[in-house]
């Protein structure tokens, strides 16, 4: 079984509601996507009331993976560069993959159809992420043919004493 990808799907109760619990679950479940847990709905409702804001601007767009029973499985985050001399490359942000889902390869294939995605957007060359130092992203985007093309040592405080490392990769998408 696989999930169903929708780039920029209409903002819907629902489809609020699907993101933000995907958002709470994943990390509660210790996933590095800008919270640590515990956290509660209410906590990242906040952010997530920003992505929107940026969407209908136009700065963001969102990519979301259902799965059979249309519930909010994956999502991702794609923020256009506002720099004149960096549009040739976007922001991948807030990668999630529900824990109930983790494991079946929705990782790599959520990577895949944002790459997609990106491909499909007039002059963007590269998709650039950062991810939290620590946990093995590194290893799982690296297997997702991102490069690491900088490191900043102790950039991301989790906890007092708890420093990691925010790694830079990049995927070339010609």
């Amino acid at each position: 079984m696989s999930l169903t990808f929708t780039l920029d799907p209409a903002v819907t109760p629902a489809l609020r509601d699907g993101v933000l619990d995907l958002w709470t679950d994943v990390s509660n479940a210790g996933g590095a996507v800008g919270f640590v847990a515990p956290v509660e709905r209410e906590t990242i409702r906040p952010e997530l009331v920003k992505h929107f804001a940026a969407m209908a601007d136009g700065r963001t767009r969102l990519l979301v993976g259902q799965d059979a029973d249309g519930r909010v499985a994956a999502a991702v985050f794609l923020a256009f560069n506002t720099h004149r001399l960096m549009t040739h490359w976007l922001w991948l942000y807030t990668v999630m993959v529900h824990p109930r889902h983790q494991g079946k390869g929705y990782g790599r294939d959520l990577l895949g159809a944002a790459a997609e995605a990106a491909r499909g957007i007039d002059g963007i060359e590269a998709i650039r992420l950062t991810c939290r130092g620590g946990l093995g992203l590194e290893r799982f985007y690296g297997s997702c043919g991102y490069k690491e093309v900088g490191r900043i040592p102790g950039a991301i405080r989790v906890a007092p004493g708890d420093d990691r490392d925010d790694v830079i990769m990049l995927l070339p998408l010609g």
